[in-house]
This record gives C-alpha cells, sequence and structure tokens, in this order.
C-alpha cells in the first residue's frame, strides 16, 4: 500500500481548505465565474506540457522547479512559507508523503501519464484532455496506485491553468483557487500549534536527559552538546553521553531555539540546578509563545515577542 498524503485536507490549514475531489459522476466544468469553458478537441501542448512538468516536480518535492508553475503572486509566498510547509504543499498534489522519481509513461490514448516512484509504493497520474477559454485551462487528472488495476482507488480532480507571461501556470485545484497569499496567515497558525507543542516536549526531553546525565555523572552537562550522541563506533563519554537526538543536543528544533544554563554557578551532585528555554526561531512565523522550566521543573509559557521567557510567565498545565 502506497503511503499516502492526506486526500482532502491540507494539514496545516484544518479549518479552511478542502480539495475540490470529486467522482467521475460528480465532476463538472470546474470554470471561474462568469468564464465559458468550451471542451476542445485536442488538447494544445503548453498547459497540457506545463501541468505534467509540475507533477513531476511535486513529485520530486523540487521546490525551486515546483515554484515556476505558480502564478507570480503566490509563488512569493510560496518562497517565505516554512520548508515544512512548502513540502506539505507539494504532497497533495500527488497524494504521496515521500519524495519520490517522476517518469513519463508512454500510454496508447496518447493521454501524459507520471509515475512517481517513491521508497513506499508508487502513483500514476494520468492527465485528460484541456478544456481551453482565452487564458484559462482545465485538465482532469486521474490519480492511482501504480499496483492498482482494478480502478477502485481512482481519485478525479480538475486542474486549473492560467496564462501569466505566455506560460502557463498552477490556479486551482478542483474547486479550490490556489491563492497562497490569502491562506499563509492561517496555515502559519495551524503550524504554529505544532511547533509550540514540539517545543514543549523538547524542554522535557532535555530536562530528562540532564537528570539522566545527573545520575550517571555525579554532575550537571557543562552544554547541550555534552548530550548528544556520541561519534559512531564509540561509547557515551561525559562530553556524547547519547541522551539527546542530534537536533535537539544543537539547541535547534522544528522551529524553535533551545537554551540551557546552569543556575548557582555549580555543576555538582544533586543540589544542583539548572534553566531551559526555548525561543521562536523566527517569531510569528514558526512560534509565538516562548517557553520556560525553571530551577523547580515548573513550565512557562507567554507570548515574549521572541525573546527569553521566564519564571514569572504564566504556568503551563
Amino acid at each position: 500500500m502506497v503511503r499516502r498524503a492526506p486526500l482532502l485536507r491540507l494539514a496545516f490549514a484544518p479549518t479552511l481548505l478542502l480539495f475540490g475531489f470529486t467522482s467521475a459522476a460528480q465532476e463538472t466544468s470546474s470554470a471561474a465565474p462568469g468564464n465559458t469553458v468550451t471542451p476542445a478537441t485536442k488538447a494544445p501542448d503548453a498547459p497540457t506540457a506545463a501541468l505534467r512538468d509540475a507533477l513531476s516536480a511535486a513529485c520530486s518535492q523540487s521546490e525551486q522547479s515546483f515554484s515556476k508553475f505558480l502564478t507570480a503572486r503566490n509563488a512569493n509566498t510560496f518562497a517565505h512559507l516554512t520548508p515544512s510547509a512548502r513540502v506539505a504543499f507539494m504532497k497533495r498534489f500527488v497524494l504521496l508523503n515521500e519524495p519520490g522519481k517522476p517518469s513519463l509513461l508512454p500510454t496508447g490514448s496518447g493521454r501524459p501519464t507520471v509515475h512517481c516512484q517513491t521508497p513506499g509504493g508508487a502513483a500514476e497520474l494520468q492527465i485528460g484532455g484541456a478544456e481551453i477559454s482565452d487564458n484559462l485551462a482545465f485538465l482532469p487528472v486521474e490519480v492511482r496506485e501504480a499496483t492498482d488495476t482494478t480502478g477502485a482507488s481512482v481519485i478525479r480532480v480538475q486542474m486549473g491553468l492560467v496564462r501569466e507571461n505566455s506560460d502557463w501556470k498552477l490556479l486551482s485545484v478542483g474547486l479550490v483557487l490556489l491563492d497562497l497569499p490569502a491562506l499563509a496567515f492561517e496555515w502559519d497558525a495551524a503550524e504554529m500549534e505544532s511547533t509550540e507543542r514540539g517545543a514543549i516536549d523538547g524542554l522535557k526531553k532535555i530536562a530528562e536527559a540532564v537528570e539522566s546525565y545527573r545520575r550517571a555523572y555525579s554532575r550537571l552537562p557543562e552544554s547541550l552538546a555534552k548530550l548528544g550522541p556520541p561519534a559512531r563506533g564509540s561509547a557515551a563519554s561525559p562530553d556524547a553521553a547519547g541522551l539527546l537526538e542530534a537536533d535537539l543536543a544543537s539547541g535547534v528544533r522544528t522551529g524553535y531555539k533551545f537554551r540551557y544554563v546552569i543556575s548557582g554557578g555549580s555543576s555538582l551532585g544533586a543540589p544542583a540546578k539548572y534553566e531551559v528555554a526555548a525561543t521562536p526561531e523566527t517569531y510569528g512565523r514558526t512560534g509565538r509563545r516562548s517557553f520556560f522550566r525553571d530551577t523547580n521543573g515548573g513550565l512557562h509559557g507567554a507570548d515574549r515577542q521572541g525573546a527569553v521567557g521566564s519564571e514569572v510567565d504564566p504556568r503551563l498545565e
């Protein structure tokens, strides 16, 4: 079974966007209001080729190539999304969770089919004939698992393109217009919920690692780096205790920066105390709240405009 990305919902926009996937019986022309789309007897090469290449770029999760098929307004916003948001957005075009290797399959019907091979499986995206009206083009796409010969899991979606400066750019997926600037704020807000939860979890893991280090070496580590993994083939030691993953030991994880400070000037024995803080790497994009673990183990959180928190901040339950 291919590991698919969620079909209908953008993972970082839980309340706003639903992709307009439809059944064959429901599938109708999705032209913008006020435009009449006249079915074409033969799909022009340009919009078909543009959609083919856009799907190939989404398959390989190539941000640079994919952004070429976004309108100027959307491309600018896409470039300023967080890396995880850009990847999540591209996943929705091929419905696969992992980056893959795209290839073009020969078909007797002449309909271009993009084969997307990933470590976990493969999918095929077959592009149908385009319907053209002035600078708009709408093309049906069928998405299926490469191993499925029954057609039971076929997903059909109408994709729209618009001609901008003589090039064809992605306009819509199903009934959803690609208006990234209008959606970026909500995407950031939804993603921040996840990164803030991750920051709290990171503080707890650091505290657990520090206490494990104290029990093993009868003192506190001098820095987070001392808690990181040892070199390959080496045993754990006071300089590389193997108690934290490499990213946390470096002080950065999922959009947050972590700071560890020994409080009281002594790292020896059980009475020695420490504080741990987590601040957004990019305030307003990767997080708003700063988090702080005091010397007694209490967790605090508040919007500090990106500054380090303190024990006077509200206590987290």
